[in-house]
């Protein structure tokens, strides 16, 4: 394929999308060039129809190159790209959500879209030229796909939406808002925010929206050039194995809505349990009707398959004409909700929290700062303080598998409900500590990622994190006809209320305004209605529930659990971190084994010291005051003597740093030798006199306080030293008269 270029200006950059240089075993392959941060991205179908597939397969990934960066991974161990970072498997998310509402959902070819990120400029974030990419493969390919759309990344900078924004601008803005679809249908949403106003998060996704008609355009006129024809969503699949099962599911369809009226609103079904009863009772009587009319027994499952889908297409029509739900509730009714705090003894904080049959239990756990979490990623290194972990076990559900590690799915709600507490967390410097919540869901039945944030605000305020507000969340659902003509917001998602021409728009916030949202869409796009009233039905639930979050808990808790470790920082100055750290980390792993604390320095100079005990603590901290201590003209010390000499005694005052006590300030009397006052590993008290021009420490005993003396020396001939006789005029050869004394000869005739 010949090499071809097409360019736009978009924000204020070009946006390139190069096609025919790679990857041409590939149904369809493109690079994405936007500043210097470059992505490639592949489609490719399978030639056959996957047999016995139930849903449609759709594999969508992104893969971070670290090359792309300029770096090599930082494990000592693995230095080859691994199993996706979170950050990937967000990203991937966002390109799926993306995506998948306008392929046909009957197609049972697998497809696969990878994006590959081969250059980053450290400005221009690769997620968002990866749903570019992924949306021009898609398009220009010959896979059945109801585009063009494409995405952009709003940020929220002083008070006006910028489409997007460098890293730099990014730091400042109060929110980070990726939006997906065309310049009128809303199809994916992703947002942090600093407790904006929902209006102004309305109005953020309305100019995203509108600053997609470049790209839109520059995909299009891609597909225009080198796109090939859409092949037909049927093709690949047994002629008459269609016409069989259209024929079962004519007859299936007027029987399942029939039973659907009888069986789940001849009253209102609260429980899931219940709904999944009248499920498998309506399953069973559709297999008997089946028969009745002439069915075979091995084209029946065509009936049964359906049941689900055509369960939610009922109610989905039940709300849009008539307002009815299946537990009965009104339109904009929140399911029963309550909170609890403080149900586990030894955590350091706890909640659970219900949401009718959604219950999670979150729990808080706090470190010093070094349990942060180090990220190494090719866009980031960095150390996080605050990790939230969302886990969705089996019998959440009633259902038996096995246990494995968190999924695409957990990663994403995880990620949503950490991105919801972020902008109420205190600050380093006011509580120093490392938070990890994790979020366990005890039951689902609608929006458990929703529950987890709430969840979470409980126990983290039982923790005693001084969290500035509490935040809440809560999915707000949608009932639409295909060609979204008409349409029904309603408040509470739950199980079979999320069919076809429905939505999942999670919003999570404070009472003054949002800090994340999320939406996913089983229709061809919203329209800036339906998003103005979903985000006036969320701020009105998110009220509700935030009053019974502080009736479980008004306020964080002045005192955080006894079990809680404590933490002290103190200040030194830069250049005493070596003696505290010692040769090959000596020294700080003495203070650590001795005292049983946690130890962590940073460049400045900040020393924080986590620990359980406040013996250890405080023994620690005094250790390390010790260490770095200046010695002090005029103090007294209680120093150790490391050295005799024939002159004086040289103590250690403070650790590593000593100085001489002159045999003239050993004794309040003349002394005649250092040894008969002091000897090697004594304690004595001393008195600094002087730090001298060279900074030497000179030391007093006489003068200090404490010391105690052997008897001083009678005068007699044997104790005098005053020399006598003819000794005394006995040459010496240059030698002082006193040892160690190493002043010069009085003059040459002398030497």
């Amino acid at each position: 394929m010949e090499i071809q270029q097409f360019s736009t200006e978009w924000a204020g950059k070009t946006l390139t999308i190069e096609v025919g240089r790679m990857a041409f075993q590939a149904d369809a392959a493109c690079t994405v060039r936007y500043g210097d941060t470059v992505v490639m991205a592949t489609a490719v179908m399978s030639k056959d129809v996957r047999p016995g597939m139930s849903f449609f397969p759709l594999m969508v990934d992104y893969e971070e190159k670290y090359f792309a960066a300029g770096k090599i991974k930082g494990s000592r161990f693995i230095k080859k790209e691994g199993r996706p970072s979170d950050s990937a498997v967000l990203a991937g998310r966002m390109i799926d959500r993306t995506l998948r509402p306008l392929f046909d959902n009957s197609m049972r070819n697998d497809i696969q879209v990878i994006t590959s990120v081969l250059s980053f400029d450290e400005e221009n974030d690769p997620d968002v030229v990866a749903i570019i990419a992924a949306c021009t493969v898609v398009h220009m390919s010959k896979i059945p796909w109801n585009g063009p759309v494409a995405g952009v990344r709003m940020g929220y900078v002083d008070g006006s939406w910028v489409a997007n924004p460098t890293y730099a601008q990014r730091e400042e803005a109060l929110s980070d808002l990726v939006v997906c679809g065309t310049v009128d249908r809303l199809l994916m949403v992703e947002a942090s925010a600093k407790q904006v106003a929902d209006d102004a998060m309305a109005e953020g996704v309305e100019q995203g929206l509108k600053a997609l008609a470049p790209a839109i355009d520059l995909i299009q006129q891609v597909r225009d050039a080198v796109g090939s024809e859409k092949m037909d969503p049927s093709t690949g699949k047994d002629p008459e194995t269609e016409a069989t099962r259209e024929k079962v599911e004519a007859i299936a369809k007027p029987f399942i809505e029939q039973k659907v009226e009888e069986l789940f609103f001849a009253a209102p079904l609260d429980r899931k349990i219940d709904r999944a009863v009248a499920r498998g009772k309506l399953t069973e009587e559709l297999k008997a009707h089946l028969a009745d009319q002439g069915v075979e027994e091995d084209h029946i499952h065509f009936g049964t398959g359906i049941v689900y889908g055509e369960i939610e297409e009922v109610i989905s029509r039940q709300i849009l004409a008539s307002d009815r739900r299946v537990d009965g509730r009104a339109i904009e009714e929140i399911r029963q909700l309550k909170g609890d705090v403080g149900l586990l003894p030894r955590t350091h904080g706890s909640g659970l929290f219900l949401r009718g049959e959604t219950q999670v239990l979150s729990t808080v756990t706090l470190a010093g700062p070094g349990a942060a979490q180090v990220i190494d990623t090719m866009e980031v290194d960095e150390k996080k303080r605050y990790m939230h972990h969302y886990s969705f076990p089996p019998y959440s559900v009633g259902e038996t598998k096995p246990l494995r590690g968190p999924g695409r799915r957990e990663i994403g709600h995880g990620a949503l409900a950490e991105k919801a507490l972020e902008p109420v967390l205190p600050e380093k410097e006011n509580f120093p500590y490392v938070m990890r919540v994790t979020s366990d869901t005890m039951g689902s039945n609608g929006s458990s990622s929703m529950g987890s944030v709430c969840g979470s605000t409980l126990a983290l305020m039982d923790a005693g994190v001084p969290i500035s507000a509490p935040v809440a969340g809560v999915a707000i659902g949608l009932a639409s006809t295909p060609d979204m003509s008409q349409w029904k917001v309603f408040t509470d998602l739950q199980d079979l209320e999320d069919g076809r021409g429905g939505m999942d728009f999670k919003v999570a916030g404070t009472k003054e305004g949002v800090t994340a949202i999320q939406l996913d869409t089983k229709t061809i796009g919203l329209s800036m209605d339906i998003v103005r009233e979903a985000f006036r039905q969320a701020s009105q639930g998110r009220m509700q529930i935030l009053d019974v979050i502080t009736e479980a808990i008004a306020e964080p808790r002045a005192e955080m659990s006894p079990y809680a470790p404590r933490i002290e920082s103190l200040q030194i100055h830069p250049d005493k971190i070596r003696d505290v750290i010692g040769p090959g980390g000596k020294q700080i792993n003495e203070i650590i084994d001795a005292t049983g604390v946690d130890i962590d320095i940073e460049d400045d100079g900040t020393v924080t010291i986590t620990a359980k005990e406040p013996e250890g603590m405080q023994k620690a901290i005094e250790w390390i005051k010790t260490i770095t201590a200046d010695v002090e003209v005029g103090k007294t010390y209680h120093g150790t003597v490391t050295r005799l000499m024939d002159f004086g005694a040289f103590v250690e005052v403070l650790p590593k740093k000593e100085g001489l006590v002159h045999i003239s300030e050993m004794a309040p009397y003349r002394v005649n030798q250092v040894k008969d006052i002091v000897k090697e590993g004594a304690k004595v008290y001393v008195v600094v006199t002087e730090i001298d021009a060279m900074g030497r420490t000179n030391l007093s005993m006489k003068r200090a306080e404490g010391n105690t003396y052997p008897e001083p020396p009678k005068k007699g001939p044997e104790t005098d030293r005053k020399p006598r006789g003819p000794k005394a005029r006995k040459p010496h050869n240059g030698k002082s008269h006193r040892p160690g004394d190493r002043r010069p000869p009085h003059n040459k005739q002398q030497a």
